[in-house]
């Protein structure tokens, strides 16, 4: 249960855009600030996800609800959400040394910030399949099932903040 100014620091970070009805376009904001050896790539992640669906817009800055995180704990990159857009990422930088690409990362963890569950059984082609394919995978576009998918979970806009749980 979210409550008082708390609630309200929630909220402020999810918006609809200006004329946007429920259905609308929303607008999550993020920050990079606590993993500034990620900064571009986690842009890059942000963007690859503007480009595959049109309910959402992922925006550095403003009251962020989505914040990353740098770690060195070796525990993998995982985070904390609601999968509704509220989320503590942290990106591990001795799975990014053992050869895992720092982007691909950054948009599996915003997936699960939009809603995704893992697949590490998938294919490459996933963003979904996170570390599973191995360090030779790149891609960090999600694919059109996955971009689909977000487009259901968005389709009524934002809703109030869920209790979050951990994933990798």
């Amino acid at each position: 249960m979210v409550g008082g100014a708390l609630g309200v620091a929630l909220l402020a970070g999810v918006q609809l855009a200006p004329n946007a009805s429920a259905a609308g376009v929303t607008t999550l904001y993020y920050s990079s600030a606590g993993a500034p050896d990620y900064v571009t790539q986690i842009d890059q992640a942000a963007a690859n996800w503007n480009a595959a669906v049109t309910d959402i817009r992922l925006v550095e800055g403003g009251s962020a609800t989505i914040v990353f995180h740098e770690t060195d704990d070796g525990q993998g990159s995982y985070t904390s959400t609601d999968g509704h857009g509220h989320g503590q990422i942290y990106l591990d930088r001795q799975q990014v040394a053992e050869g895992f690409a720092p982007t691909r990362i950054a948009a599996h963890e915003l997936g699960h910030n939009l809603g995704l569950s893992d697949d590490y059984s998938g294919p490459c082609s996933e963003i979904m399949s996170g570390h599973g394919p191995g360090t030779s995978c790149t891609n960090a576009v999600p694919d059109a099932a996955e971009a689909a998918q977000v487009q259901q979970n968005w389709a009524n806009g934002f809703t109030p903040a869920k209790p979050e749980k951990v994933v990798g």
